[in-house]
């Protein structure tokens, strides 16, 4: 698991007009929240905030935050991040309190090995769940959930069931729903 520090400022006031105000200074607005933690409003540099999570891990760095005492050596990760939809820069950021002690959710990317027979006969390979849901303590999150396609064949599909995660590391699941197939090639 990555690890980052990022260092924030409390801001007393909130609201539109104090947000558009901190974003014209090159600031961005956000918030941390969680668990027997009251809301707390800080404030970020977006190129600190993009440092912090610019590793293999993204948002699923621990960010320990630094700099104001209500937050001191709190370990968050991110988990939203507005952006502005023409000029992409942030505009918000809501942060996550979470306890390295407790097994928490998680997002996790899904990534493919190899090429599978069946791209290799015309098939194709579809990925219907590029994220799967994890849950494990902080400390242990996975950088991606990695899946060996080389024996599949066209027609072939691989359900969440059959994904072999790490020790200490779950999928929760009600469904055993499909995560990727080789499909018959379409003709045109």
């Amino acid at each position: 698991m990555a690890n980052a520090e990022l260092n924030v400022t409390l801001r007393e006031d909130s609201g539109k007009g104090v947000a558009r105000k901190l974003r014209a200074q090159g600031l961005v607005p956000a918030v941390v929240y969680g668990k027997d933690l009251e809301p707390c409003t800080i404030t970020i540099e977006p190129k600190a905030l993009e440092k912090a999570v610019s590793s293999e891990a993204g948002w699923n760095t621990l960010i320990t935050l630094k700099g104001t005492a209500a937050v001191e050596g709190k370990v968050v990760v991110l988990k939203e991040l507005k952006r502005h939809a023409i000029r992409r820069t942030m505009v918000c950021a809501d942060f996550h309190a979470i306890n390295l002690k407790k097994k928490a959710h998680f997002m996790i990317p899904v990534v493919t090995l190899g090429t599978s027979a069946g791209e290799k006969a015309g098939g194709m390979l579809q990925i219907l769940r590029h994220e799967l849901e994890v849950i494990c303590l902080p400390n242990a999150v996975p950088q991606s959930i990695e899946i060996d396609v080389t024996k599949l064949e066209i027609g072939d599909v691989v359900h969440v069931a059959e994904v072999v995660m790490p020790a200490g590391v779950e999928i929760p699941q009600d469904v055993n729903f499909t995560v990727l197939t080789i499909s018959v090639p379409q003709l045109s």
